[in-house]
């Protein structure tokens, strides 16, 4: 009998002016009925260039060679690659669905969350808009979305990203397909929400015996969904093979450097391993060849004593009694009856160069806390201390001299940096508006060893964002917020959505830089284990509250809150063995 899907020798190659760029090279995979197969790679290594090649969704100039066999009958075998558009039509949305990476930006904001379940229905199954709503609404139960007739009528806009990715699935299991691509499904999501949609997707594969091809960039991510997995570098399929035993027992060195780049797996203040590491056959922070690699298990690791003595120091940053509450419901005559409160009484401090972790779900308060830091969003009541002074009720003027001392990494690079002028011109700008050092000619020689510090060079000075990868833009970031050498640096979410390899990387690199400029930081993430990793002290939030505080090692090993132990809970791939 054949497999539901068998890729055979396929071949994906992209002709822009004249030149032929090979995306996919040669690859061969089988996907079986009602079993998930992981394809796992870092970005641009070929994965959704292979899922998109199946529902011929790639543009006409795309070369594709190889066979795409598709038997849902599990007797006759329809070639994707060979058959016409206006059957793939038929086959694609109906027989083979696909969960997109973004669900913002794969809904249509225009159109309600129902009505583009409903377009699927009424297009493939003839239903009438009656009973394509209908149907809708026990979709939108089954994917366990909060009062499904209500969201029914909402737009994009007006749900969580987790909710939003729950419509999607509903879309694509409404016309019960044989085959699942979900693409990077869970990319940039709470722990929690992620180990739901992750649930949600093997619920309802088992229901409805479905196959489900998981594309994602985190070996760890598919330690308890994946049946198999196919591990992807550069176009080329580098190992495959049965999932318990690729994840306990890797052959490839890039498949040991994905399990290796994981912050769970490293001990507290050790280099994290990166992919040159692997490639290159040897572990240069510790000086060790990869076949006299260990494994260990996380819950052999220990808290580490020298990390729970009392820091000493002053702090930088004092926060007293923080509340910060916006308006949420108003009477006949426009008087604000009621408020949501985002921060809640919070008081801490961040002694100097210490690095505080601030971990919690989306909602929670976390990004409301760091901007009202900032002194972008004005706070309620409640004092913000830098180094003694209140900068929560300073002048325009006053505070402008006081924001020097304290900057911000975004968690989008892209979105936070200007792609009309050269990332040399980005980095000078604050050094321009603080009137720092005496000419162009020596801002440029301080960016370009700023470049250089954040493991660029020079030549990247005139380039501009574009031209960077998503790792390298976070680095450029990473330079501009120390261009003006400030005391305290905050990172909202910084690494949340890059891949685990280069995720290494920027973590290695912030522990590197924190040695040399010696500033003191909030580091905010949804990711426990990364927080762990970075921090030397937690600050857990839920509701606008801190729930819990403590010793990074204490806080990730011996939790007491409930709350705290269900995001450490969530975190994926705990349980596996790790690689140092």
């Amino acid at each position: 009998m054949p497999s539901l899907l068998s890729i055979q020798n396929l071949s994906v190659s992209f002709n822009n002016d004249g030149q032929s760029t090979t995306a996919v090279s040669n690859i061969s995979i089988n996907i079986e009925k009602g079993k998930t197969l992981a394809l796992v790679g870092e970005s641009g290594s070929g994965k959704s260039v292979t899922a998109l090649s199946v529902l011929k969704l790639l543009s006409e100039h795309t070369v594709i060679k190889g066979d795409i066999l598709f038997s849902p009958d599990g007797a006759t075998q329809i070639n994707l690659n060979h058959i016409a558009q206006k059957d793939i039509t038929k086959i694609r949305g109906n027989k083979i669905a696909m969960i997109f990476q973004e669900p913002m930006t794969s809904l249509n904001p225009v159109l309600t969350c129902g009505w583009q379940v409903m377009e699927t229905l009424i297009t493939h199954q003839k239903l009438s808009k009656k009973q394509a709503k209908e149907k809708t609404i026990e979709l939108f139960t089954q994917v366990e979305l909060p009062d499904p007739t209500a969201i029914v009528d909402r737009y994009p806009h007006q749900i969580s990203g987790g909710q939003k990715q729950r419509v999607m699935i509903a879309m694509a299991i409404s016309c019960n397909p044989d085959l699942l691509i979900a693409d990077e499904p869970t990319t940039a999501l709470d722990v929690r929400v992620q180990k739901s949609i992750l649930d949600l997707i093997k619920k309802i594969q088992l229901q409805n015996n479905l196959a489900v091809l998981l594309i994602t960039h985190d070996l760890g991510l598919v330690a308890d969904v994946a049946d198999d997995i196919a591990v992807m570098y550069k176009g080329e399929i580098v190992e495959q093979g049965d999932a318990a035993t690729i994840l306990n027992n890797p052959k490839h060195n890039y498949t040991k450097a994905l399990l290796a780049c994981r912050p769970a797996a490293n001990a507290k203040g050790k280099r994290l391993a990166v992919l040159s590491d692997f490639m290159d056959n040897l572990l240069l922070s510790e000086g060790i060849k990869n076949s006299k690699l260990k494994i260990k298990n996380v819950e052999e690791q220990t808290p580490n004593p020298q990390l729970q003595i009392a820091n000493p120091r002053q702090p930088i940053l004092s926060v007293e009694n923080l509340q910060v509450h916006f308006p949420y419901s108003k009477n006949f005559f426009a008087k604000t009856t009621s408020y949501f409160k985002a921060v809640d009484d919070v008081s801490f401090d961040v002694k100097e160069n210490e690095t505080i972790g601030l971990v919690g779900e989306s909602g929670c308060g976390k990004t409301t806390l760091a901007r009202t830091i900032l002194q972008l969003i004005k706070p309620t009541s409640g004092k913000i201390l830098l180094k003694g002074k209140d900068i929560s009720n300073l002048k325009a003027s006053e505070l402008r001299a006081e924001r020097k001392d304290l900057q911000i990494v975004f968690q989008d690079p892209y979105g936070s940096l200007n792609p009309r002028i050269s990332i040399g011109d980005a980095i000078m700008e604050p050094l321009k508006v603080h009137d720092l050092y005496n000419n162009r000619s020596e801002r440029k020689e301080k960016i370009i060893s700023l470049l250089e510090q954040v493991q660029l060079n020079a030549d990247h000075y005139n380039r501009y964002p574009h031209q960077f990868s998503g790792g390298q833009r976070q680095r450029i970031c990473i330079a501009r917020a120390l261009a003006l050498q400030p005391s305290f640096l905050l990172f909202d979410e910084s690494v949340s959505a890059l891949d685990v390899s280069v995720q290494a990387q920027v973590l290695n690199l912030i522990n590197e830089l924190k040695s040399t400029f010696n500033f003191t930081s909030i580091f905010i993430s949804h990711d426990l284990a990364v927080v762990h990793y970075i921090s030397d002290r937690i600050l857990v939030m839920d509701h606008g509250k801190i729930v819990e505080s403590g010793d990074a090692d204490q806080i990730y090993f011996d939790p007491k809150n409930e709350y705290t132990k269900k995001l450490i809970a969530a975190i994926p791939g705990k349980k596996l063995p790790l690689i140092h």
